[in-house]
């Protein structure tokens, strides 16, 4: 296994949301979060686009973010885990502030 493949930075395919299915998901082009090995990363699904800011555990499995962005224009922010559960599956959940929470399922791009 590379060292990529025991890591979480990557950009991920967003696969399934409990708050959302897989048309919404992919409703403007396939939904994706991505963490960059120097903190930033961003996503998009539905009609949400978002930029990142990542905190990493020491061994690079696990990140918690927060995500600032747009929802068909209106402004949105909120935060999220993230933990790798293989080689290329990831688990994590999205909290919008006073908005929707949901769980999601990725695998590696």
């Amino acid at each position: 296994m590379t060292k990529e493949a025991t890591t979480i930075i990557g950009k991920w395919r967003i696969t399934s949301m409990s708050a959302w299915n897989r048309d919404y998901i992919d409703l403007v082009e396939p939904g994706f979060i991505t963490f960059e090995k120097h903190g930033m990363g961003e996503m998009a699904f539905g009609v949400v686009t978002a930029a990142l800011d990542c905190a990493f555990n020491a061994g690079k499995t696990d990140v918690s973010f927060e995500f600032i962005g747009s929802d068909e224009g209106d402004e949105i922010s909120g935060e999220g885990t993230a933990e790798l559960t293989g080689a290329n599956t990831i688990k994590g959940e999205i909290e919008f502030h006073n908005g929707d929470d949901t769980t999601f399922e990725a695998h590696r791009w």
